[in-house]
């Protein structure tokens, strides 16, 4: 059995926080998670980004909550497990930002 999922330390918060918000991922207020919202030209771009998110989320057993409307997605990562922030929200936000690239 896996071991229970650890929040961020404060050094890892220092260090990675900074590294996402260069990136517009922001924090929510409030609450102990990150927002980011993506336009793209149309909804099939959307979709087709929110796709390959799903993908991905689905591997690591880590989902965002999401909302689309037409061309634009908005997502909040956190943790559920550890009631916040925890590495996996620090890598998905990663794929995600390079997922919104293509």
């Amino acid at each position: 059995m896996a071991g229970k999922i650890q929040g961020l330390s404060e050094e890892e918060r220092e260090h990675l926080l900074p590294l996402l918000q260069n990136a517009q991922w922001v924090e929510v207020v409030g609450r102990d998670a990150i927002y980011k919202e993506f336009i793209f030209k149309d909804f099939n771009q959307a979709f087709g980004f929110m796709s390959r998110v799903a993908l991905k989320a689905e591997k690591m057993d880590h989902h965002p909550e999401w909302f689309n409307v037409y061309n634009k997605v908005q997502i909040t990562l956190s943790t559920h497990d550890c009631g916040g922030l925890s590495q996996r929200d620090i890598t998905l936000a990663t794929f995600i930002d390079e997922a919104s690239i293509f």
